[in-house]
């Protein structure tokens, strides 16, 4: 079985699509839903380690209000998949191995796709999206969500992987179709860039680049030229 977790803040949202795709499904689930609108909780990995300790799932399915199961069967499909899976640690929607997004999945008004590389079958990458994060609970009881380095909403997925990778298991995208109706790419930088910060200082002696769905980056460089760099780059439209 699966559980499905999802810390929402906006009702309306969480109604019409996650809840409502999850209402087709051909298969039981379990529903677990956190109403973060007040901010009791001040980081996802606080509110996702509380939910996913209530878990009674095989498969923890930690997922954002505004994504929509593609079809009936999705829970279905995802569960087979995940059973046949080497090692498995994490699995995503989403995600990169290099400055390459694969992905099935559509994001945004109007939707586009999200990968530059679409996929028929498991892939291996290193990190997801945190739109959707599948973690075994047998892993989630041996390796939680930092809430210490991701003290805020950003970053705790790959933050998750990076760690699940060091620890011996394997990171996969699966080849799923879905929609996301955030942009994959929208973020605050006054939150997102002292998270990543930490995050590079965590992970700096086992990892030479770190590729998420929101930018590449290297570990032995200053992070405050990759990030001028960066913003350089997008503001002259060459990514």
């Amino acid at each position: 079985m699966i559980s499905v977790i999802s810390v929402y803040n906006n009702k309306k949202l969480l109604d019409n699509y996650l809840l409502d795709s999850l209402k087709l499904q051909n298969m039981n689930y379990e529903l677990i839903l956190l109403d973060n609108t007040i901010g009791k909780f001040k980081s996802a990995a606080e509110a996702l380690n509380y939910c996913g300790g209530k878990a009674n799932g095989e498969y923890l399915m930690f997922v954002h209000q505004d994504f929509e199961l593609s079809s009936n069967t999705w829970l279905d499909e995802v569960e087979n998949i995940l059973s046949n899976l080497e090692n498995l640690g994490v699995a995503g929607v989403a995600g990169k191995y290099n400055r390459n997004c694969i992905s099935n999945i559509k994001t945004g008004i109007p939707p586009i796709l999200a990968g530059t590389i679409q996929i028929k079958e498991p892939t291996e990458v290193m990190t997801v999206d945190e739109c959707v994060i599948i973690i075994p609970k047998k892993v989630f009881k041996e390796i939680q969500f930092d809430e210490t380095t991701c003290d805020n909403w950003h970053l705790y997925g790959v933050d998750y992987c990076l760690t699940a990778k060091k620890s011996g298991f394997k990171v996969y995208v699966l080849p799923m179709d879905g929609y996301h109706e955030s942009p994959g790419n929208s973020f605050s930088e006054e939150t997102y860039y002292p998270i990543l910060k930490k995050l590079v200082k965590k992970h700096k002696n086992n990892y030479k680049m770190i590729y998420t769905t929101t930018g590449s980056w290297r570990t032995r460089i200053p992070l405050s030229l990759q990030i001028f760099y960066q913003k350089t780059y997008y503001r002259l439209g060459l990514r």
